[in-house]
């Protein structure tokens, strides 16, 4: 029941084998006259969610590398499918790319038919980063625990609403996760993003949701939301005192939201490899890897290749996840 991603380990390998790229003297050699105009970076869910920040940091660090503009364009929607559709459908020449996230890979477990296939219809270019969630409640909710909380919806089934960032997202699948390993009801209450929800969380409209850190953590320091648990197996830098669900009260949990830049399928090999290139060379800056840490991501990069097979990976576990859930797609 557990959903794992790559530990700090193999990302600093995954950085370091894409920082070769940026050594390759044939490769910059055969690098086209690429980007010529502004180029759109798709973001599929609303301002301020997870996805959105971390689509926004990398965009503005590529700009002053390209020396053109790199402009964040949020396409939300249908649980990240409208968004991804766009690209998916977008001309392959390199100036529309996808902010992709964990739902490429969730999607196709919850939904019969989609406008694409993740693994034929995009390219990879090169996964950013890694990030938890967090399970966070408004604090009028009367838990300060996981265990507090499972007690207190076990009594009162179907009483607490639960917000998501949209069917089939990573905030809707951690909080299904959690919902069948406790054994307990609540009632979904889905929003056009992780931005959208956060608010309505904010605003006591939902007791309960499962927005990454990046959207979260600002809240939860300020006391505006009370954090009882992350997802991962390790408890996050930026809340230390935030416990993970697992040590929390429910063994065996985790889940971890990861975020990645992928390009049309049928987009030419040198402006990929250029990409790839720029975006290992944002990672690698320390204004950079500060702000993903100070979100509480952990940076990934690695090759076109390596991100396809975790993909592939991906989506085969999220389908072992929902099937043992009992999750039927729509």
């Amino acid at each position: 029941m557990s959903a794992t991603a790559p530990r700090p380990g193999r990302a600093g390998v995954l950085l370091g084998a894409g920082m070769l790229l940026l050594c390759s003297g044939a490769e910059a050699a055969s690098t086209p006259s690429y980007p010529t105009r502004p180029v759109r970076l798709v973001v599929p869910s609303s301002p301020g969610g997870g996805t959105d920040i971390v689509g926004r940091i990398v965009a503005h660090r590529l700009a002053e590398q390209f020396g053109q503009q790199v402009v964040v364009d949020n396409r939300a929607g249908a649980g990240t499918i409208i968004g991804n559709d766009i690209v998916a459908k977008a001309t392959p020449d390199g100036y529309t790319l996808l902010m992709g996230l964990s739902t490429l890979a969730i999607n196709p477990s919850m939904f019969k038919k989609l406008p694409y296939e993740a693994t034929r219809d995009f390219a990879p270019v090169s996964l950013v980063t890694t990030v938890p969630n967090i399970l966070a409640v408004h604090p009028t909710v009367a838990a300060t625990s996981v265990q507090q909380l499972i007690a207190l919806v076990r009594d009162k089934p179907g009483s607490l609403l639960c917000g998501t960032a949209g069917e089939g997202t990573s905030p809707h699948l951690s909080a299904e996760l959690f919902r069948n390993m406790a054994r307990i009801q609540w009632q979904y209450v889905p929003y056009k993003g992780s931005g959208m929800g956060i608010v309505a969380l904010l605003a006591g409209e939902v007791g309960a949701m499962f927005p990454s850190v990046p959207t979260a953590a600002q809240y939860v320091k300020a006391g505006r939301l009370r954090g009882l648990g992350v997802t991962t197996a390790r408890r996050a830098q930026v809340l230390p005192d935030v416990p993970t669900i697992a040590e929390a009260g429910l063994p065996g949990y985790e889940a971890t939201q990861w975020f990645g830049v992928l390009a049309p399928r049928g987009t030419p090999r040198a402006i990929i490899d250029l990409l790839h290139r720029e975006i290992v060379r944002a990672l690698a800056a320390p204004d950079v890897r500060a702000r993903i840490a100070a979100e509480g991501g952990e940076i990934v990069g690695g090759t076109p290749e390596q991100f396809a097979a975790y993909l592939e990976s991906e989506t085969r576990k999220w389908a072992d996840v929902t099937r043992a859930a009992g999750i039927k797609p729509q």
